[in-house]
C-alpha cells in the first residue's frame, strides 16, 4: 500500500533551517510528487539537498483538483508508489488544494504521514498572545468592500461572544486595504495581531489594540502576512 507524505515547505525563501531533516528522507522514499507549483517545489528540493535528482520523480502539478490529477493520484496508489504532496508554502492540507488528494488517500486506506514544518497560521497564533484554546481560521475575507466590512464585523462579534481568536489571510497586494478596513470598523479595544515575513530575517509579529494601531498604522505593501483579531477577555 502507498504511503502519502505531506511535505512542508518554507514560508520564506532560503529558510532551510525551518525544515526538519527527516522531511528529505520522506522525499527520497517517494517515487511520485504532487506539487501545488512544480517550479517552486523543484527549487525547494534543490535548496534543501543539492544532490537530489529532481527528474527521477514522476511530477504532477496541483492547480485545482481536476479529473486528470485525481486519476493520476489513484493510479499511483494502485501501483503502490509512495507519494509526496508539497504545498506552495507551509503545510499541505492547510489552506491548500492538497486536502482533496488527502481525502482520496483516506478513502483508499493509504498510510498518511503529516510531517512537521512551518505554518503561518500556527506560528502567528503562538506569537499573538491571543486565545489558543478557542480559535478559527477563516481563510480569505471577501474582496468586495461592503462584504469584507460585513465579514469583519461578524468575526469581531463572534470573537467577543465566544471568547475566540479569528485568523485570516489576504493576497499581499491587498494587505493595506484590509488593514484600513480593520482599523475603521473594529472597536478600539479589539486586539489585532499582524504577522508578516514569518520565518524570514525581518519577521515581525506584533499585537496591539485597534486604537494603538491607528496611531502607528503599518504599511505592509506586498509582504506575505497573517492577521488575527481577538475581542474576548484580555489579560490585565
Amino acid at each position: 500500500m502507498s504511503t502519502i507524505y505531506l511535505i512542508p515547505s518554507f514560508l520564506s525563501d532560503h529558510a532551510t533551517h525551518t525544515i526538519p531533516l527527516y522531511v528529505m528522507e520522506a522525499i527520497k522514499n517517494s517515487q511520485v510528487i504532487f506539487a501545488e507549483n512544480e517550479r517552486t517545489a523543484r527549487r525547494f528540493l534543490k535548496e534543501m539537498d543539492k544532490s537530489i535528482v529532481i527528474d527521477d520523480y514522476e511530477w504532477h502539478t496541483i492547480h485545482k483538483i481536476e479529473n486528470e490529477q485525481v486519476n493520476n493520484f489513484k493510479k499511483s496508489i494502485q501501483q503502490q508508489k509512495n507519494i509526496s504532496i508539497i504545498s506552495e508554502a507551509g503545510c499541505p492540507g492547510i489552506a491548500d488544494p492538497g486536502q482533496d488528494l488527502i481525502a482520496i488517500a483516506q478513502k483508499l486506506n493509504c498510510t498518511i504521514k503529516p510531517l512537521v514544518g512551518p505554518n503561518a497560521i500556527v506560528l502567528g497564533l503562538m506569537a499573538s498572545g491571543m486565545n489558543g484554546q478557542s480559535f478559527e481560521f477563516v481563510g480569505y475575507l471577501p474582496i468586495d468592500n461592503s462584504e469584507r466590512i460585513k465579514k469583519i464585523k461578524e468575526l469581531e462579534l463572534s470573537s467577543l461572544k465566544n471568547n475566540s481568536t479569528k485568523i485570516f489571510i489576504e493576497t499581499p497586494y491587498r494587505n493595506n486595504q484590509l488593514i484600513e478596513s480593520l482599523l475603521t470598523h473594529c472597536s478600539n479595544n479589539t486586539l489585532l495581531c499582524i504577522g508578516f515575513n514569518i520565518t524570514a530575517e525581518n519577521e515581525t509579529i506584533k499585537t496591539k489594540t485597534i486604537g494603538e494601531w491607528k496611531s502607528q498604522k503599518p504599511q505592509l505593501d506586498k509582504a506575505p502576512a497573517i492577521f488575527l483579531i481577538y475581542a474576548g477577555n484580555q489579560p490585565k
